[in-house]
């Protein structure tokens, strides 16, 4: 190898380090002002005959819900320029939000988590633009994607610690979360700003990425309709599995007997944050696109088995609580992450199609949220007389056989697509 060529991919390897950090920090920070009052159990609480945590987590899930529907069409058509400014009225919108929770009182303060979900679910989208279409796009995408396990946990911890230490109401934990992430925000946002374009080899390898019309959009659809309607069903069950356990982890665990103890979270996720990371980040070294998507494929399958099997053996209490909630959440995560670092973008880059990725995952969480929605009103309007545990236990259990079986279908899709088309290859 020659010293020009040394240079340029030790300067690679160094900017994707530098991308895959910053938005890692980025989106934990993000986090911040999202999930720290799921760690509040607002005992005794109910109205309109649900329990207050309840309608907290609907009004929220529903705010994601609106935004991943309009997502589709404005993530698609984001332009690169000034993307920070976007972030920053996101974000403001949503602690803002949390501020007004804390000062109205219950029930009317319910709408204002519906107003927090909605501008945080946009933010997926716009933080992605910055490092999708590289050929080291597996491994920051993966950073990017695993933050919001470990940021999952991590901020409910700080939420925990709050709640413990400052004795503050239950209604303030989240604006005071807030306060905890905003100027190492600001930092990082900076930051992000920083991460160089795609060069010209990303955009042989990986295709151009650009903001696509209606036209655009409606054409890819039509070409791959089985395809992302299978993908779309998988992911609307990993979406399902993990806003269950992220939303209601604070109640499983005392459930089980864990209470009081919020660094818990951030010893279940940990783990599973960097197993993550290690499975999807190794990706980039697959240079067939391809090949990366029948590997994704596999990951996800193997994702539903560990978090079935697991949920088996558990009910069968051969393991403890701990280690399930760590080994169901690594199963989920195998399912759930590949769709948002790198499933989409090993499509676009091996059927050789301009785009973006945000459109597609746009597409996918939108029927993701609709999913979890449709599940938590299931159990709260049938009245079904499960505490968490079970609920969340036959749900992952049911959900990971059907899961299996569309994998196997979605991948069979896929190959067939792929071997029928000489372009591709």
């Amino acid at each position: 190898m020659s010293k020009n060529k040394l240079v340029e991919k030790l300067s690679g390897i160094k900017s994707a380090l530098y991308a895959a950090l910053i938005a890692f920090l980025t989106y934990t920070m993000i986090f911040g002002f999202r999930k720290s009052y799921t760690v509040c159990l607002f005992d005794g609480i109910s109205f309109f005959g649900f329990q207050y945590k309840t309608l907290l987590v609907f009004s929220q899930m529903m705010g994601y819900l609106m935004a991943k529907w309009y997502g589709i069409k404005f993530i698609a058509e984001l332009k690169r320029l000034e993307r920070y400014k976007i972030i920053l009225v996101l974000v403001s919108i949503a602690w803002l939000a949390w501020l007004l929770f804390a000062l109205v009182p219950a029930p009317y303060n319910i709408v204002f988590l519906f107003i927090n979900g909605f501008p945080l679910g946009m933010l997926w989208g716009v933080i992605f633009s910055y490092i999708e279409g590289r050929k080291t796009t597996d491994f920051i995408g993966a950073a990017l994607a695993v933050s919001f396990i470990f940021s999952s946990g991590f901020v409910k911890s700080v939420g925990g610690w709050l709640l413990l230490h400052f004795n503050l109401s239950e209604f303030w934990i989240p604006f005071a979360t807030g306060l905890v992430f905003v100027l190492p925000l600001l930092l990082f946002i900076y930051l992000m700003e920083k991460i160089p374009p795609p060069s010209s080899e990303d955009i042989a390898l990986r295709m151009n990425r650009t903001p696509m019309d209606a036209a655009q959009r409606k054409l890819f659809i039509k070409q791959f309709l089985p395809g992302i309607i299978a993908a779309v069903i998988i992911y609307g069950f990993a979406t399902i599995f993990r806003d269950i356990r992220d939303n209601f982890g604070a109640d499983m665990w005392r459930e089980m007997g864990y209470l009081n103890q919020p660094a818990i979270f951030s010893q279940t996720e940990t783990p599973i944050t960097l197993i993550i990371l290690v499975l999807i980040g190794s990706m980039v070294m697959i240079k067939n696109s391809f090949k990366a998507l029948m590997v994704a494929h596999f990951m996800i399958l193997l994702g539903f088995v560990v978090a079935g099997g697991s949920t088996y053996l558990f009910r069968q209490e051969l393991i403890s609580p701990p280690w399930w909630m760590t080994l169901v959440g690594l199963g989920l995560y195998m399912v759930y992450i590949p769709f948002n670092c790198v499933f989409f973008e090993r499509l676009i880059a091996a059927f050789r199609f301009t785009g973006n990725v945000g459109f597609l995952i746009y597409v996918a969480d939108s029927f993701g949220y609709l999913g979890s929605v449709t599940v938590l009103l299931s159990k709260e309007i049938g009245k079904v007389q499960l505490n968490w545990v079970a609920f969340f236990s036959n749900s992952v259990m049911g959900l990971s056989v059907a899961g299996v079986i569309i994998t196997v279908y979605c991948a069979k899709y896929f190959t067939q697509k792929y071997s029928k088309n000489a372009s591709f290859l």
